[in-house]
């Protein structure tokens, strides 16, 4: 099946995505911030606040993740080594060589990265660095902003709960990114185009179950796997200990999104799950396009167009970034994402190369391993 070809009854493409083809660079570096000194960004919520009047324990496993939360917390501000001194050049000469990074003046040649020296890969990696924990930053806020939305909108008396204590942990998140970038990098970067368009639909949507689902299986599933490679990569002692800590938080929250929507998920017609399937491919499409650090070539001087399809070509960085698929598939499929429809999100994850990971264990069970004092490396 070609990426235009739909089962019935799910939209093209274009229709989700904007664009027929997942590696279509020049729509894809079409999408880009028109206001870059953007301070404040106005969504408007379309959701309904929802009480709840029953206050029975109806759903045990939620109930369990609620204790875990209310005995995990962490201070941001005393429980870090702030006092860390974070040389930008070392730490990123050295990440930069345990990632092998794939960043061979060979592969670019014909470009004008082609005439690279040290001193420009190590400018570059340190403005990745800074946009890499940048776009955690606002993935950050973005998931503040979602668990509040789900505390009003949920309809169980438990899922409000164990959403309450979530918001708390979102809140020390963006603490800690932010002080990281201000104290250790100089500052950060604009959210990308590509995830602000991603947190404002999931914002935007009214159905309860679309936030979960955006933020928590997606977007935080996403942010899982990827401060897990960062944290196993990095041998900056802040900064690593900084993931880890997340890390523990973030491993309930995608555990909340799985077991809560599989309930709801399990009941749904088959037309109500194709807009969960259209929702679910967008986002992943989404968070594949940010991950091009489209600003950060243009901060160096370089057009994206000239290296983005070098990049995308570069088999390192596919490795990465189908890694950062390994908790959302196993996940979706928990969820029966996967093969309901005619198996229509299957082959969209076939397209992108990251359906290998479906027997990965999910999320929903997994979480305890990444309880602080547990070894996740």
């Amino acid at each position: 099946m070609s990426t235009t070809e739909q089962p019935t009854g799910h939209a093209a493409n274009a229709d989700i995505i904007g664009r027929d083809e997942i590696d279509d660079i020049e729509a894809i570096l079409s999408v880009s911030n028109v206001d870059v000194d953007e301070v404040e960004h106005i969504v408007k919520d379309n959701a309904d606040a929802i009480f709840t009047w029953d206050y029975s324990l109806a759903r045990p496993q939620l109930r369990k993740l609620y204790e875990k939360a209310k005995v995990g917390q962490w201070n941001g501000t005393t429980d870090l080594p702030w006092d860390t001194e974070v040389e930008l050049d070392e730490v990123v000469t050295s990440d930069q060589a345990a990632f092998s990074a794939g960043l061979s003046p060979d592969h670019y040649a014909g470009t004008v990265v082609e005439k690279w020296g040290d001193k420009e890969w190590l400018e570059f990696g340190i403005d990745s660095r800074r946009w890499t924990l940048s776009q955690f930053l606002h993935g950050e806020q973005g998931a503040l902003l979602c668990t509040a939305k789900i505390t009003e909108t949920v309809p169980w008396y438990d899922a409000k709960l164990y959403a309450a204590t979530q918001v708390v942990d979102e809140a020390r998140h963006v603490e800690v990114f932010a002080r990281y970038l201000d104290e250790k990098m100089d500052g950060g970067f604009q959210v990308n185009a590509h995830l602000r368009m991603l947190l404002d639909d999931i914002i935007e949507d009214s159905r309860w179950d679309m936030t979960y689902l955006g933020m928590q299986v997606m977007v935080e599933g996403l942010a899982l796997a990827a401060f897990g490679f960062m944290h196993q990569m990095t041998e900056e002692p802040l900064l690593k200990q900084l993931l880890r800590y997340v890390m523990s938080d973030e491993a309930r929250h995608v555990a909340f999104g799985v077991l809560s929507l599989k309930e709801v998920y399990s009941e749904m017609t088959d037309r109500e799950l194709m807009d969960r399937q259209e929702f679910a491919f967008e986002a992943a499409i989404r968070m594949r396009d940010r991950f091009l650090q489209q600003e950060v070539w243009e901060k160096q001087g370089v057009n994206p167009k000239d290296v983005v399809p070098l990049v995308l070509r570069d088999p390192t960085r596919d490795v990465f970034q189908q890694m950062l698929f390994s908790k959302i598939v196993p996940n979706c499929k928990k969820l029966g994402l996967l093969d309901r429809n005619e198996s229509w999100l299957r082959r969209r994850f076939e397209e992108m190369n990251v359906i290998q990971f479906e027997d990965w264990e999910d999320t929903g069970s997994e979480y305890l391993k990444f309880e602080l004092g547990a070894d996740v490396a």
